[in-house]
């Protein structure tokens, strides 16, 4: 493909860490969204809340909607997405997570 066939679809990918500093706060926010997702049916909801209950990832991963991270970018339309959510080992001192990642501190701009 040349540059002035270069296609129209961008691929952004963004890995983020965060830590989980109040699991029931989370859980509670993630059940107020499951239950007010019309969409799901009674034995879909009753599924959703058995995996939010025993697994906090599982929990962010409800409340976390990449559908939300560009409906107000101008003259993009999200074409299609998927994320997940799972435990990690985090050390930031660690060489594996060393110039991969901007760690955030209180006295950080929020973007």
């Amino acid at each position: 493909m040349t540059s002035t066939e270069t296609s129209q679809f961008v691929r952004l990918r963004v890995e983020l860490v965060v830590e989980i500093t109040d699991p029931d706060v989370l859980r509670r926010a993630t059940y107020e969204r499951i239950d007010g997702d019309a969409s799901l049916a009674a034995e879909e909801r009753g599924h959703a809340r058995r995996m939010v209950e025993s697994d906090e990832a599982e929990a962010l991963a409800y409340l976390v909607d990449p559908f939300e991270m560009v409906e107000e970018v101008p003259g993009v339309e999200l074409a299609q997405a998927s994320w997940s959510s799972e435990h990690i080992d985090y050390d930031p001192r660690a060489a594996e997570w060393s110039g991969a990642f901007v760690e955030l501190d209180e006295d950080d701009e929020e973007y």
